[in-house]
Order: C-alpha cells, then sequence, then structure tokens
C-alpha cells in the first residue's frame, strides 16, 4: 500500500465551486451485507457496492471459504450498474485470508469463518498486528472454537471450526471498537441457540454503526432485540434469506468532498443522499451546519454551500468518530477555535489518529493540542510540506483539503485511499481541474 510519490495537493484558493459528485457505495454495508449473504438459504444481489481494497479482501475471504461471488451488470434506470451475487453454500476450510488492515475484515470474517468445517488461517498487514481483536477472539473461544494465536490475542491466527457455533450467554467489552459486537451480531442467526451478548466496559463508540447491523441482521430476516438500558443483544437462531440490496453511498466518504464547498466557497451536491440512513456519515449535515454552511437536501442530493468561512466547533465526536480527520482539516482552517472531544478510540484504527493529525497538522504550522482523547486545535497560519498518510486513507483525504487553500502541500501515499475509494486521486482532480 506505501509508495514513495508523493502527491501535489490541488490548489484552489478561494475560487467558488459548484459540483456534483457521486460517490461510490458504503464500505460498511457493502461488507455487512457480504456476511449476511453468505448465510442466507438463497442467492442475494449486492447493487452498486463498493470496489475497493477493503471490499475485494472481503469478497476474497468469503469466496475463499466456498461461497460464489459473480460480478454483473444490471439495468436500472436507463443505466448499467454493478452488481455482486453472492450464492450461499457450504462453507470450507483450509484456506488462508488477508484482512489486509481492514477492520471489518479482520473482525467479520473470522465468526463466519468459526461455522466452517476445519481450519482457517488469517493474517494480514503489519499493522492489523497491532490492532485490537482480542473480545472477538475470547467470544469466539467461550462459545467453544478453537483458535491459535499464541496468546497474543490478535493477528495472526489459526482458527478451527467443527461446523456449527452452540451460542448462548455472552459478556464482552466493546469500547476499542464497535466491530466487536457488530461481528457476532453478524452470524448469531446461524447459532444453534442464537446468542445474548452484553457490553460491559466504557461507553460504546460509534452507535450508529452497532444500528446498523441490527438493522441489516433483520433485512436478511433475523430477529434481533435491543435492551439499550443493559446494554445487550438478542439474537434468535433463524434461517437469513437472500436479499437484493442497494448499496447506499459511503456518506463518511463524502466528508472530504463536502469540505470543498467550505474551503473554496460555493457548493458541492453528493448525488443519491438517502433520507433516512444509520450511517453515521448522515451526521455531516448538523455538523456542517454548525461551522457555517447551508445544508438542503432534494431529489439530486445533499447540497453544502459555504462562502469561504469556516467556524471552530466544540463537539463530541465519539458516535462518529471516522469523520475526524476532515472536521480536523476543516478546524485548522476556521476563524474561531476548535474542540474534538470524545475519539480516543481513533488511536486502535488505521494508525493512531490523534497523533497522526496533530503531527502533521503542526508540521504544516497549525497548532494543535493533543490529548489523552481530544483535539484542540487553534487557527494559525499554514505553509505547505509533506502531509504523512501512515497508510491511512482518512489522513490523505484530510492532507488534500487542507491543500486546497495551502499551497505546496503534498500528500505522502495517496494511493492509501484505496482503501474506500477506488480512485480518489483521478475523482478529486476530474472536480478541481
Amino acid at each position: 500500500m506505501t509508495n514513495n510519490i508523493n502527491w501535489p495537493s490541488i490548489y484552489r484558493g478561494a475560487s467558488p465551486v459548484q459540483l456534483s459528485v457521486v460517490i461510490p457505495g458504503s464500505k460498511s454495508v457493502t461488507n455487512r451485507a457480504l456476511i449476511l449473504a453468505a448465510q442466507a438459504n438463497s442467492p442475494s444481489i449486492l447493487r452498486r457496492p463498493l470496489v475497493s481494497r477493503d471490499s475485494q479482501l472481503m469478497v476474497a475471504g468469503i469466496k475463499s471459504l466456498g461461497i460464489g461471488i459473480e460480478e454483473s451488470f444490471i439495468e436500472a434506470n436507463g443505466h448499467q450498474e454493478l452488481a455482486w451475487k453472492v450464492t450461499p453454500g457450504p462453507l470450507i476450510g483450509g484456506s488462508r485470508i488477508d484482512v489486509g488492515n481492514a477492520g471489518t475484515v479482520m473482525r467479520f470474517l473470522p465468526p463466519l469463518a468459526a461455522l466452517a468445517n476445519g481450519e482457517v488461517a488469517f493474517d494480514g498487514d503489519p499493522r492489523s498486528y497491532e490492532r485490537p481483536l482480542g473480545p472477538v477472539i475470547k467470544a469466539l473461544e467461550e462459545l467453544g472454537v478453537s483458535i491459535d494465536h499464541e496468546n497474543r490475542y490478535s493477528l495472526p491466527l489459526v482458527l478451527r471450526g467443527n461446523g456449527q457455533i452452540k451460542g448462548g450467554k455472552l459478556t464482552i467489552d466493546a469500547s476499542a471498537s464497535s466491530q466487536f459486537l457488530s461481528a457476532l451480531l453478524l452470524v448469531a442467526p446461524s447459532f444453534t441457540e442464537g446468542i445474548v451478548v452484553q457490553h460491559q466496559g466504557s461507553k460504546l463508540p460509534s452507535m450508529p454503526h452497532i444500528e446498523m447491523t441490527v438493522e441489516m441482521v433483520r433485512q436478511f430476516g433475523g430477529t434481533v432485540d435491543v435492551d439499550s438500558k443493559q446494554q445487550t443483544w438478542s439474537v434468535k437462531p433463524s434461517q437469513l434469506h437472500g436479499c437484493d440490496v442497494v448499496i447506499e453511498p459511503d456518506l463518511s466518504n463524502a466528508a472530504p468532498f463536502l469540505s470543498i464547498a467550505m474551503v473554496c466557497g460555493g457548493s458541492v451536491t453528493i448525488a443519491d443522499w438517502p433520507t433516512a440512513t444509520t450511517q453515521p456519515g448522515d451526521q455531516l449535515r448538523t455538523i456542517l451546519t454548525s461551522m457555517g454552511a447551508s445544508v438542503g437536501i432534494n431529489e439530486k442530493g445533499l447540497t453544502v454551500t459555504g462562502n469561504g468561512q469556516i467556524h471552530g466547533i466544540d463537539i463530541d465526536l465519539h458516535d462518529v468518530g471516522e469523520l475526524t480527520p476532515s472536521i480536523a482539516a476543516l478546524a485548522a482552517l476556521a476563524d474561531s477555535p476548535s474542540y474534538l472531544r470524545g475519539i480516543g478510540h481513533l488511536r486502535l484504527h488505521e494508525t493512531d489518529r490523534l497523533a497522526a493529525l496533530t503531527e502533521e497538522i503542526n508540521a504544516l504550522g497549525g497548532d494543535v493540542v493533543e490529548e489523552e482523547t481530544a483535539l484542540r486545535i487553534n487557527p494559525a497560519p499554514l505553509h505547505g510540506g509533506i502531509f504523512h498518510t501512515y497508510d491511512d486513507h482518512r489522513l490523505a483525504t484530510a492532507g488534500a483539503v487542507l491543500g486546497l487553500v495551502v499551497k505546496d502541500v503534498e500528500v505522502e501515499n495517496i494511493e492509501t485511499t484505496r482503501k474506500t475509494l477506488p480512485d480518489f486521486p483521478g475523482l478529486w482532480r476530474s472536480l478541481l481541474l
């Protein structure tokens, strides 16, 4: 994923734009749909899936377990759109799965693989060894799955399934990642007795992603009961059915594109913005309004209009942590201080995002103060330089946003954006040049 060529960002300055952008499908929805479709009793059609490194790793992993996934193009509204046909079948072992540095792949696939007969090995990028996986491993072991992880509770690991999981009651600490809980809920309908799982620990991050998981399990025919007060989720054993699913645009990936209107002035419209969604990125509507934008939604999509002035913000981003890099880039260009709170869990993502944002914005002349679970960002004149990305796609797009109005910013390893956007540099350039 790493290359040694720095990408010259596209400087535009205070020159208003009038743009309409089509954002690729949601990684979160795509990868959840793949896991659920693999367990169904009939084929599923996933329309407009995301084609990126993370989703391709998930597809390769699921196919290695014996599930059929075929690509085709389907007529829709007068044009051809990409679709994947997922044909379920008996899960088989004997494979080696590369998770890259994809949180959804490293956390969602082991529970599915545990339903297979045989041995499945998991490995990934060096950074994946450092990312937390313990709660998923401990939960599977408690459910009777044999896992060889040499007492590290992390990757690499070898999982040995016997074709079924009984299920039962579990207690986990998912405070480091909501994906720990989602990983179990997604496969629980296939457990012989289902599952009752309770979270015990500090506040759960990214509740919208857990709500997304619950909604999608129900969409495929599963039964999920939620006791928010007790932080307990109960999934009954059931046979999932195939679905015809339209993958929503990835609203979090819209953040850097919507930022263009705020930084340069003018308007940016994101096509096909859903009127109702569980995606955390939908909160961009209120966040960007608080930072000085005008936001509207109609049949064409979501439109953000800015005048080149950005206001600082004091906000808890605990539930929408993935938006932090883009919000931090805007805050560095704002006319007043910002305080981004509740984001300590971002230290465990593709990189330590709090440390990385602090280092890179300050290297361009910024004034960011890093706290244990927050960033204080004070306005300061910025200058050019290299914006390092640490193999983190959201750091790369944050650097591109800063480069809109800061001359001579070069983004290191822009290709890391392939994790969730097939061709970010090409799309960015097509909009701005």
